[in-house]
């Protein structure tokens, strides 16, 4: 079982808090991503609301290159496609197509400056914060290649497909262009069927095999070869700008991250503002002022934890609108239903699969 799926069978709420703040896909990151999501939706018909709704993100928003969003957010409009149109083989590649290194801004154009396939494997999974990632990825090395894997496993079960298909698209697309050649580059994907044949299509000059894991290998003998664009003094610049940002984005969110995880501990009965203050040690005026610096509120973030765990759990843990109410601290299912419709502008019956139990 995956972490991000684990945190649907809530042994207690403290085990749900801990693993939560262990999701590697849990991070800050820009607009961009979420941007070229409701491109694809726009091109399937889809109005943005349609594509933003309960994100808690406007359309203007997007084109705001200082708008931050939250992991859990960019999710939300992957949900919004696939509940729209369907979780269609090639959705995923049609937004991973899309991307550009400067898509990526500061961690693109360090890509792009490395001076050899080594340097940017090693950047690319050093800061893959900064590149929209929903995969974790790690390196394994022997003697004949290096292997990025793209680990999935804590990406929540119903947009995993989604988002492994946008990051293999991502990488088929833009790897030769930043190496100078396909040449020592290959795929493997544990896809098969449909979704197998669709990335075949969408890349027919890259190399792409039947495996158990999803990776890109590259060949030992093009890992220190120079590359056409490297500029050694700038791709140091660069990563030095790539650290000072994942730590300003990671720092941004620090005060609320810290009050969401004190929230997620206990969400059948939530902390007050003081009691988290006093957890965080400092004033519950200051805890205002912080919140409010960061766009947001002691009450919002309260409703903003409560509406993503209801999401989940009556999207994936087949329990009645009664009991997800439960484990949320409410004590009968209409009190449940009137705090969702505000959360949401739906019914929680609404958000339920189809033949789940009354």
């Amino acid at each position: 079982m995956s972490r991000a799926d684990a945190l649907l069978s809530f042994p207690d709420m403290t085990d749900l808090a801990a693993s939560s703040a262990q999701l590697p896909w849990d991070h800050p990151r820009s607009a961009g991503g979420a941007r070229l999501l409701v491109e694809v939706g726009r091109v399937h018909g889809l109005r943005p609301d349609q594509c933003l709704s309960r994100s808690g993100l406007a359309e203007a928003e997007m084109a705001d290159p200082a708008t931050v969003v939250e992991a859990t957010q960019e999710l939300t409009i992957a949900r919004n496609l696939i509940e729209h149109l369907g979780d269609r083989p090639g959705l995923g590649l049609e937004v991973g197509q899309r991307y550009r290194f400067s898509s990526f801004g500061v961690w693109g154009f360090a890509i792009l400056s490395s001076t050899s396939a080594r340097e940017v494997a090693r950047l690319g999974v050093r800061y893959s914060p900064l590149s929209f990632a929903f995969i974790e990825p790690f390196i394994e090395q022997d003697e004949h290649e290096l292997r990025v894997v793209l680990n999935e496993h804590d990406i929540p079960a119903d947009v995993r497909d989604f988002f492994v298909e946008r990051e293999i698209a991502k990488l088929a697309q833009l790897l030769p262009l930043g190496l100078g050649s396909a040449a020592g580059i290959r795929f493997e994907t544990a896809f098969t069927g449909k979704r197998a044949a669709v990335l075949a299509e969408r890349f027919p000059g890259v190399p792409i095999s039947r495996g158990e894991r999803h990776l890109l290998a590259l060949d030992a003998a093009i890992l220190d070869l120079p590359l056409p664009q490297a500029d050694p003094v700038t791709a140091r610049e660069l990563e030095n700008q790539c650290a000072a940002l994942l730590q300003s984005r990671r720092s941004r969110r620090g005060v609320a991250a810290g009050v969401r995880e004190r929230i997620l501990a206990r969400l059948a009965d939530p902390p007050s503002m003081e009691e988290t203050a006093a957890a965080l040690h400092i004033d519950p005026r200051t805890l205002r002022r912080h919140l409010t610096a960061e766009g947001t509120s002691y009450r919002e973030l309260t409703d903003e934890v409560r509406a993503v765990m209801a999401d989940e759990l009556l999207r994936n843990a087949h329990l009645t609108v009664a009991e997800v109410g439960r484990r949320l601290g409410y004590h009968d299912a209409a009190g449940f239903t009137r705090a969702y419709k505000r959360w949401t502008g739906t019914t929680p019956k609404q958000r339920q699969p189809r033949g789940t139990r009354d």
